[in-house]
């Protein structure tokens, strides 16, 4: 199972939760700090044990410094199928490299860590101390040693069908934990200001990360809502500043989302959010203004575009018109009014989105947006395309049986000149995607002929 040609070999620890999320976030990590995720990684698809080569420790603590989807890394020192082959592999990893953890002024404690099982007290010692070939010289310290050794044991991912023996084990030293706990810290629950569709904590962290944010960014989304994207972005270093075409979001007012909550108080806005999580000095502002309309002057101002547009659920998709669109029927409106009430088709709102991405990112920025689809109808012809723009990755998330969304990440790659701002109104990707511009009423349909389908089984 080794890499060949591999110097440094790390075990990466994963988590099993948003599985489609992980190696997409992993490999935007990877190229944000300089390595690179090659196709002799050894990943395991739904396992949460992936060996990769990484350039340096650096890169590797990085990497855990910013991932969501990554419990922990390890320098691999053996890996077997069996503790005979584990043993193997330990025997013939250079002694050079050992030794600077495991002289006689260091201490150290080994852990064990098993997936699919639990083991006795007395099956983790007898592992340990099969372990007494291993040249360590330091001293045992189980509260504060120096460095952390691990067993870790893969008995596969049936629950009800776990082995007698695991699948594969592993020995190696601890480098560092990833940044699971954001996702508590962060939790829309204890947010100050929220709406309907806040972004779950765990899902922003993953965007920014897919979006290769890092310090000094300028991030933009134009859908801005109550801001958690934003507050993701900021963590990380990033200037955020975002438009929405609700006034009334924009501005902390009206109706409150949190129930047992009638009205929002006068602190409850995108600034205060950002001011909870001492983020308020990456803060540049939020307008009130339509994505469909964008006012900025030509120009590249953005480093990544992050954003979760409306999708006809529990949020209208809107766009601001003019006199000659509204539909006729209805009163006259004053010369000086703009409605706000035009319906916005799916497919107008993500090919708008790609131009105004492809205009507005500077070269090798990304866009990261979630493009919702009817499952039935979806195929990858689908996703919007744009001559600028190149999909880095495409994941799934369900939200139902007949509907899920997808978060697309595209890199801007070819500067924006103005023939290519209808060009993908020929691509073999618009027609097929304008289906969905019906998504809410198959979205609901679906909803309804789950409830007749249970209101009937009931009756039985």
């Amino acid at each position: 199972m080794a890499l060949p040609g591999a110097v440094n070999r790390y075990l990466l620890l994963m988590a099993q939760e948003h599985l489609e999320f992980r190696l997409p976030e992993i490999k935007s990590l990877l190229s944000l700090f300089g390595g690179q995720f090659t196709s002799s990684q050894e990943t395991y698809g739904k396992s949460p044990f992936w060996i990769l080569s990484i350039p340096s420790e650096d890169i590797a603590r990085n990497l855990m410094k910013r991932t969501v989807c990554a419990k922990s890394i390890f320098e691999l020192w053996g890996h077997g199928k069996s503790p005979e082959e584990l043993y193997s592999s330990l025997k013939n990893y250079p002694v050079d490299k050992m030794v600077p953890f495991l002289h006689s002024d260091s201490t150290y404690k080994i852990k064990i860590h098993t997936f699919n099982k639990t083991l006795t007290q007395e099956e983790k010692v007898k592992r340990i101390d099969a372990l007494e070939f291993l040249p360590f010289e330091g001293k045992v310290n189980l509260k504060k040693p120096q460095h952390i050794f691990s067993i870790l044991e893969d008995y596969g991912l049936d629950p009800n069908c776990i082995p007698e023996n695991p699948h594969n084990i592993y020995f190696g030293r601890w480098i560092a934990d990833g940044q699971r706990e954001l996702i508590e810290s962060y939790s829309v629950k204890k947010r100050h200001f929220i709406g309907n569709t806040s972004m779950d904590a765990g899902l922003s962290f993953i965007m920014a990360n897919h979006g290769k944010v890092k310090e000094n960014d300028i991030v933009f989304d134009p859908f801005v809502g109550t801001g958690g994207l934003l507050i993701a972005s900021a963590h990380f270093g990033a200037y955020v500043y975002g438009t929405d075409i609700d006034y009334n979001t924009v501005h902390g007012l009206g109706k409150a989302s949190r129930k047992n909550q009638k009205w929002r108080g006068p602190d409850e806005n995108i600034r205060a959010n950002l001011r909870q999580y001492g983020l308020e000095k990456y803060y540049l502002d939020v307008l009130v203004s339509d994505a469909s309309k964008p006012s900025w002057r030509k120009g590249t101002y953005f480093d990544a575009v992050i954003t979760d547009p409306p999708y006809g659920i529990r949020e209208s998709t809107r766009r601001t018109g003019s006199q000659k669109e509204i539909p006729k029927g209805l009163e006259k409106c004053p010369e000086s009014h703009v409605p706000v009430s035009l319906s916005y088709h799916l497919s107008d709102m993500f090919f708008d989105l790609l131009n105004f991405a492809a205009e507005t990112l500077v070269l090798g920025g990304r866009l990261v947006y979630w493009l919702p689809v009817y499952t039935p109808e979806y195929t990858e012809e689908m996703v919007p395309w744009h001559p600028c723009l190149k999909l880095i990755s495409n994941c799934e998330q369900k939200l139902s049986s007949h509907t899920s969304r997808r978060l697309i990440t595209m890199e801007k790659v070819k500067e924006f000149e103005n023939r290519d701002q209808y060009s993908h109104l020929l691509s073999d990707h618009f027609l097929p995607y304008q289906g969905h511009n019906s998504f809410r009423e198959k979205y609901f349909s679906g909803v309804t002929k789950r409830i007749a389908k249970e209101e009937k089984s009931n009756q039985e």
